[in-house]
């Protein structure tokens, strides 16, 4: 009697619930016909026609207005008209009839404070930062202590910049916090502070959030795509394909992925490509092209396999479901047990909002519900159970309710009216559970609305504060001016004296460079007649003794030698290497004179770079000269001249010339006084050239003179350090 009272009472249970159903079924097929709603969006004030409103309906229809302000969108009576605009409050409307509408709109004032900042020294930026890594810290754990630190960061601001650092960092916050009309109006102050590609990024995308469709379209379209990188430019891409997407445009959506695809691929961007797969695979699959979508799909969870294992499971599940909708649930049971493993193993590493469909309890009340479809009762019991109980620890009310309805459906099914008719019991229980729950978090979401709106407004204050300071900075700041406009003159005069000075002194530097330059010159002018002179004597001797042949050998070498010299003697600089060639043609010379009187060696050591160095002409041949015609030609028995070249340092070599003739003070006491006087002469010639290269070029010639030896025949023996010249020929 017991089991036919219960049998009798689950039998009237299962009538009302097939016939709320078949109620809500007939309900929904005898609502009202879809209407075509036309109407004009106008701004309260002016009355002017407002474009580019997003215009959306609760039954998911999408339009916005054209230029004139007019629209027209496919709904039903009943259903609610959302109008929004990024300049104005976005407004409600329930559809009562068909006939056209005119909607007026009030202009927004969030946005009418300046954001520009005053460039005060309240505080230093470590500080401003320290807030500002404190406000990052809590901004997914308390959303109201992260904007307070805001708060403060903004009050200890030193410039623009950190104004705009941190009006994008209270966006984050407000994103995170699903505050996207909050979002927009903080990223809108941020980018009037200081441009910035990334907040105009996180601006469009908030836009999108907030179903500010048509101005998230103008911000992503706006931003100059040269100037972005590789992952930004594919961010805008795949933002526009996400807000087509929503407007259901779904061949401009796939345009738009598939350019972020193209950039994606070419630069090997792994975690975009997958995501854009996805993307595209969800595109064809609400399009209904199953077969595109699939393919899509089974490209992105390839390569999510490859990346972390939080991102394949993500991929995974989103299969899943789309093999639910193919209703292949032999395919969507094994990939979602496959996310069950992969849950268990990361789950200590990940926390997972009951919220997230990455939860234990979810899928595994939808293996459950895929066995039910299946009519795999036992399997489907099992699962449901396993759901109910990880629901249960984890306080998962929703998926804990939903569970314990199939599984109430699926006891039914499988005649087990007894345990069905429990399970249905624990779902009203629970049902009361949610709705008691859903009041809770609306009292609490509404009061933290509030909160988060008192704190935003405190933050606009503080913007307004500043814009008054600004003003009376701005006007403290004209008393400044003027005293600072004579201090910058004063500056500009010293700053001219001291330009016209430079300009005095330069013109000077190079007078006195050009007078040395002649000096130079001239010295090189008196030397060559006194060189061509003992030449020619030399001619005259040869002549004398009548020896033509070797007059002839003499005037040969000696018109190449005039030749190098006279090539040589416009220049202030000649290679060594020249100089080394002179020296060589002037000495064989020299020893085919006198070749009775000595003999001479030149050696270059192998270490000097010869073309390194330059020197000045004719500054070496008066000391052979001065070896052989006073010191060697007067030797009773036959001399040497020896000319060497060694590199002392890296920009400095030594030429030394010694000879072991009779060494000065007895060629001195040979000579007669005007013999003496032409004598010192020519070493003052040679002095005068050292001294004016070395007010130059800053001591690069050092000459030191000294007898080579002691004895009957002392010698002399010439050292000529030589630092590298600047090469100028």
């Amino acid at each position: 009697m017991t089991f036919l009272v219960k049998y009798i009472s689950l039998l009237g249970l299962v009538f009302n619930i097939s016939f709320a159903l078949a109620q809500k079924k007939n309900e929904v097929a005898t609502a009202g016909k879809t209407i075509s709603l036309q109407g004009t969006v106008i701004e309260t004030i002016t009355y002017q026609p407002i474009a580019d409103v997003n215009i959306e309906t609760s039954g998911g229809a999408y339009t916005a207005t054209n230029a004139r302000g007019e629209f027209k969108i496919e709904t039903k009576k009943g259903e609610e008209l959302i109008i929004r605009h990024k300049d104005f409050e976005t407004i409600y409307r329930t559809i009562n009839h068909s006939e056209p509408i005119t909607i007026e709109m009030l202009p927004n004032k969030v946005m009418a404070t300046s954001a520009k900042a005053i460039f005060t020294s309240r505080a230093p930026t470590q500080a401003f930062n320290s807030l500002l890594d404190s406000a990052e810290f809590y901004l997914k754990k308390d959303a109201k202590k992260s904007i307070e630190f805001i708060a403060e960061a903004l009050k200890n601001s030193r410039t623009v910049k950190e104004n705009s650092e941190a009006y994008q960092l209270l966006g984050d916050i407000y994103t995170y916090w699903k505050q996207y009309d909050l979002a927009v109006s903080n990223y809108r102050l941020s980018i009037q502070n200081t441009t910035n590609h990334a907040v105009k990024i996180k601006l469009a995308k908030a836009y999108q959030l907030n179903k500010n469709y048509q101005e998230s379209l103008a911000t992503y379209n706006a931003i100059n795509k040269n100037e972005l990188s590789n992952w930004q430019l594919i961010t805008v891409f795949e933002g526009i394909g996400d807000v087509h997407q929503n407007t259901k445009s779904f061949e401009a959506s796939l345009q738009a992925y598939g350019e972020g695809l193209k950039v994606a691929e070419k630069h090997l961007i792994t975690p975009k490509v997958t995501d854009l797969n996805s993307k595209i695979a969800q595109v064809y699959d609400a399009k209904g092209e199953f077969d595109k979508a699939k393919g899509y799909f089974n490209e992105s969870l390839k390569l999510a396999k490859t990346q972390n294992k939080k991102r394949g499971l993500e991929e995974k599940i989103k299969v899943a479901d789309f093999q639910n909708n193919l209703s292949d649930y032999s395919s969507e049971i094994q990939l979602r047990k496959e996310a069950l493993k992969a849950i268990n193993e990361i789950e200590d590493d990940s926390v997972f909002e009951n919220e997230s469909a990455l939860t234990p309890q979810q899928q595994n009340y939808k293996i459950g519900n895929a066995y039910a479809l299946q009519k795999d009762y036992e399997q489907a019991i099992t699962y449901l159970k396993r759901s109910i109980n990880e629901a249960d620890g984890k306080e998962d009310l929703l998926v804990q309710k939903d569970a314990t309805r199939k599984l109430s459906e699926v006891l039914r099914d499988a005649g087990e009216f007894d345990k069905a008719l429990l399970a249905y019991q624990n779902y009203v229980d629970l049902v009361d559970k949610v709705y008691s729950k859903k009041e809770k978090d609306i009292t609490q979401a509404i009061q933290f609305s509030k909160d988060i709106a008192a704190k935003q407004n405190r933050i606009l204050s503080l913007e307004s504060e500043r814009a008054l300071s600004e003003s009376k900075y701005q006007l403290s700041t004209e008393q400044a001016k003027r005293q600072k406009l004579i201090i910058y003159s004063l500056i500009a005069g010293v700053l001219l004296l001291l330009i016209l000075a430079f300009l005095m002194f330069k013109s000077i530097k190079q007078q006195r460079l050009a007078n040395n330059l002649l000096a130079l010159k001239t010295l090189r002018t008196q030397m060559n007649p006194h060189f061509i002179f003992n030449a020619l004597n030399s001619v005259n001797s040869f002549i004398a003794s009548n020896d033509e042949r070797a007059a002839n050998r003499y005037l040969t070498d000696f018109s190449l030698l005039m030749r190098a010299v006279l090539e040589n003697s416009e220049n202030d600089f000649i290679p060594l290497e020249k100089e080394i060639e002179l020296l060589e043609l002037y000495t064989k010379l020299e020893h085919f004179r006198f070749k009775n009187k000595f003999d001479y060696n030149i050696t270059v050591d192998k270490n000097v770079v010869v073309n390194d160095f330059v020197i000045p002409p004719m500054l070496l041949q008066p000391y052979v000269e001065n070896a052989v015609w006073h010191g060697l030609r007067y030797k009773k028995t036959k001399g040497h001249l020896n000319i060497t070249i060694v590199q002392t340092a890296s920009d400095e070599i030594k030429i030394t010339i010694s000879d072991d003739g009779i060494g000065r003070e007895n060629s001195k006491a040979l000579k007669t006084e005007h013999q003496q006087k032409q004598n010192s002469k020519g070493l003052g010639n040679i002095k005068k050239r050292v001294l004016i290269l070395n007010s130059m070029y800053k001591d690069k010639v050092d000459v030191f003179i000294d007898d080579l030896q002691k004895g009957v025949d002392p010698g002399t023996k010439v050292e000529v350090t030589l630092k590298k010249f600047k090469k100028s020929f």
